[in-house]
């Protein structure tokens, strides 16, 4: 089997170094590419993504794998063969309905929607985008009609970025926190929050980087295998385990909005450049799915990058980097700020209590576009109305409400936004399995010291890549099954005492 073997890991190479490039033009039109070159980026990034779906898509692929398995059965289950045959046969089957002259449509309109977005947005014009959505819909609700054995139209893409996952599956995970959710923001609510005004002063930009990338440094982020640029929205991208980036935004008037948005990015880009190297240029060297990617964000971000430990560190060097704005400000009352739960409008900016309540509107809306229960024209207003209903606050136009989220103006509907809330709940887990091993890791974090928990992860979620399902690597890593427990006690633990509950 080594001849057919060999011949996979080639075909596989192939398909990850035509992804690479497109990936690569994806990031520079975020970043650095100038308006005019809009139009025939769209025309190059379909090109390149329905090269690389050909690769990937291939019968002959599926009749290679069909060889190969019996094969890769017999081998150790935590082989680097047996891995990579499982994750071809998970990747293959899931892209392979699509027909690639759809794909192409596909990257070609979101590229295209994307530009307009872009000056939508801005200028809060929701007609101006709203015929470029109803045809990403309509290309989402052709894509899903692949999959006729589909119990729901969002299933076939939730398998794409999350494999294990259903509608089923995640709606009924998403009404058991949103039962114990409501009643916590209830409760938060009816207490005084904390002052934030200090917060809103001039904090100039440049020092603001140079904090955040202090940080990260000292996380563990490898500036030798990465970059740091700006984009509307904030991402990380990784063309090789040698080459991850991320990018970060930033207002003068907040000096946490870049800074959590460094941390964040820079979790998934830890997890990336984390993998075995040996699995570079095949389709292992990647995260395991969409929320154990979130799960490494959200655990530096903010069970990290929001606890006292952290800011009994930082603080002080924060205060040195902004001492006209910060030096009169205690740190119990700049800790109870980064934490401060209100009802938000934006989710990105949403605090740990109710932002999934955030992602639980999109996922539904999600489902309704697809099932033809929701009209893009109606969408403004529905939006407008979950949000008074879920938080008690409602947008006042679409800049802050519809269009705040790029993903739907930048790819398929459906499939990405559960992987947040999921993320979130297995963050508390991982981490609690960390604690288990390692009590000494909110020490280390207060003495600014993160190589025991970064160590931690690497060897048992990162070096992995896709060599296991989200499942198993779970169970693997935590010693049980994905589970709400470890992130309600998190959340009741830490703003039960911020807020006297």
């Amino acid at each position: 089997m080594s001849e057919a073997y060999d011949q996979l890991k080639q075909r596989l190479e192939e398909y990850f170094d035509l992804r690479a490039a497109y990936l690569l033009l994806n990031w520079d039109m975020n970043t650095k590419m100038p308006p005019g070159g809009g139009p025939a980026r769209a025309r190059q990034i379909s090109r390149l993504q329905r090269m690389a779906h050909e690769r990937l898509t291939d019968p002959a692929l599926g009749a290679l794998l069909d060889e190969l398995e019996p094969w890769a059965e017999a081998q150790p289950p935590d082989s680097q063969e047996a891995g990579l045959v499982r994750a071809a046969r998970r990747s293959h089957d899931a892209w392979a309905p699509i027909p690639a002259d759809l794909m192409g449509e596909i990257s070609q309109h979101s590229a295209q929607t994307f530009e307009v977005w872009r000056q939508a947005r801005p200028a809060d014009d929701f007609a101006m985008v709203r015929p470029h959505l109803e045809k990403t819909v309509a290309l989402s609700q052709e894509a899903a009609s692949h999959y006729p054995e589909a119990e729901h139209p969002i299933d076939p893409f939730i398998a794409l970025f999350d494999p294990g996952m259903t509608a089923a599956s995640v709606s009924a995970l998403f009404d058991e926190l949103r039962e114990a959710l409501v009643p916590l923001v209830e409760a938060i609510a009816s207490e005084e929050a904390p002052g934030t005004g200090f917060m809103r002063q001039p904090y100039p930009v440049d020092r603001q980087l140079a904090f955040g990338e202090e940080v990260i440094r000292r996380f563990g982020y490898d500036f030798e295998r990465g970059r740091q640029d700006f984009a509307p929205h904030p991402f990380m991208t990784r063309f090789s385990i040698g080459d991850v980036r991320i990018t970060t935004r930033a207002q003068e008037d907040d000096p946490t909005d870049a800074l959590f948005s460094t941390l964040h990015e820079a979790g998934h880009a830890m997890y990336e450049q984390g993998v075995d190297p040996a699995f570079e240029g095949t389709l292992l060297a990647r995260g395991a799915s969409a929320g154990l990617h979130e799960s490494q964000s959200r655990l530096w971000e903010n069970i990290v990058g929001r606890s006292r430990g952290f800011w009994t560190y930082f603080y002080p060097r924060l205060q040195e980097t902004f001492p006209e704005q910060l030096n009169g400000v205690p740190l119990d009352d700049f800790y109870r700020a980064v934490n401060r739960v209100e009802r938000s409008l934006i989710r990105t900016d949403a605090d740990e209590v109710t932002y999934n309540l955030h992602v639980m509107m999109r996922f539904s809306f999600e489902m309704q576009l697809l099932e033809g229960s929701l009209e893009v024209r109606h969408l403004p207003e529905a939006w407008k109305a979950r949000m008074e209903a879920d938080l008690g606050i409602a947008p006042t136009d679409d800049k802050d409400g519809v269009l705040q989220d790029v993903h739907w103006f930048s790819y398929i509907v459906g499939g990405m936004f559960q992987g947040y809330t999921l993320g979130n709940i297995m963050s508390a887990q991982i981490y609690q399995a960390a604690l288990e091993t390692h009590p000494e890791i909110p020490d280390d974090i207060e003495q600014g010291r993160f190589e025991t928990l970064h160590g931690w992860l690497k060897e048992n979620i990162y070096r992995h890549g896709r060599k296991y399902t989200p499942d198993m690597l779970i169970e693997r890593a935590t010693g049980r099954p994905l589970s709400l427990d470890a992130y309600l006690q998190y959340l009741r633990e830490k703003y039960g005492g911020l807020y006297n509950l």
